[in-house]
């Protein structure tokens, strides 16, 4: 089982430029400029560059990360656990692994542990309904969650670090 992707940081400006100028790669572009970050997030000077190439104004960028919940202008940790709180997953113990996720790293939710290694955020649908609750690891999902499954997966990202 594959725990987490481990990108390979490269320059801003070689991931623009691997996409064309078109409305349709702006969403794509975003997430790999802010999986390109080790802190996971986008700068302000990444978003300066995503309006310069789109020939858009740097409001209507903000406006787009602003709106979908998985872009951050905020530094995050390696490891971003998305604990998903749809009403399926809620039924099927979404908030039980939610309070067990923040006492096993000591962090409210839209928080980083001290340590820079975990982000801990909630998701309104991961679309993982057949396996609730779930939650996603950066880009891995993890399904039918126990605080025993939490505990071996958070701790084996601990020693991957």
């Amino acid at each position: 089982m594959r725990l987490y992707y481990t990108p390979q940081f490269m320059d801003n400006e070689q991931i623009i430029k691997r996409f064309e100028p078109k409305p349709d790669n702006i969403i794509p572009l975003l997430h790999e400029l802010q999986d390109n970050h080790p802190q996971n997030y986008l700068t302000e000077d990444a978003l300066r560059q995503v309006a310069r190439f789109m020939n858009v104004n740097l409001s209507w960028i903000y406006g787009v990360v602003g709106y979908y919940t998985m872009f951050s202008t905020k530094p995050r940790g390696k490891f971003i656990i998305r604990l998903c709180n749809s009403p399926v997953c809620h039924i099927s113990g979404s908030e039980n692994a939610i309070e067990w996720t923040k006492s096993l790293l000591k962090v409210n939710l839209n928080e980083t542990t001290p340590d820079g290694l975990f982000t801990l955020e909630e998701s309104e649908c991961l679309g993982r309904c057949g396996k609730a609750p779930s939650m996603m690891i950066n880009r891995d999902f993890y399904g039918e969650l126990t605080k025993e499954k939490m505990e071996q997966i958070i701790n084996e990202l601990r020693k991957a670090k």
